[in-house]
């Protein structure tokens, strides 16, 4: 009987998921009214980034299923970014401290890293297959 083991990518992605949904919510109808257009626009685009990103760490839980690969990298640079991109978008919104937005552009970096790394993986899984056939 095979042990079926719980994936952790998929659960993480599916409540980071439901969190960029109620974020949204909160969005377009508490905070539209307290907040000026720019930072309500930088919070849209905290909570736009965030199901991106949740929806990549649900792909990965999938991936992982697929490949037998744990894909670690890719879900820690996912991650990070949710927390230093989405994140940090949500805080300088609600607040104007600056700090807040000199992080965003590192989480965005972090999300850059997560894709590449993810078709890096994909080409040397590739290559493996054909040297496999031939």
């Amino acid at each position: 009987m095979e042990l079926k083991r719980t994936n952790h990518k998929i659960i993480a992605g599916a409540l980071l998921m439901g969190l960029a949904v109620a974020l949204g919510a909160m969005g377009a109808h508490a905070l539209e009214k307290v907040l000026t257009p720019k930072n309500l626009a930088t919070f849209k685009t905290g909570v736009h980034y965030q199901m991106l990103h949740a929806f990549g760490l649900i792909f990965l839980g999938i991936l992982d299923k697929l490949y037998r690969d744990k894909f670690k990298i890719e879900t820690a640079l996912f991650t990070l970014g949710i927390i230093l991109f989405s994140f940090n978008c949500y805080i300088y919104s609600l607040t104007n401290i600056k700090v807040f937005a000199m992080l965003i552009p590192i989480g965005g970096v972090t999300f850059i890293m997560g894709w590449l790394s993810l078709g890096l993986r994909f080409f040397k899984i590739s290559r493996n297959y054909e040297d496999l056939s031939s």
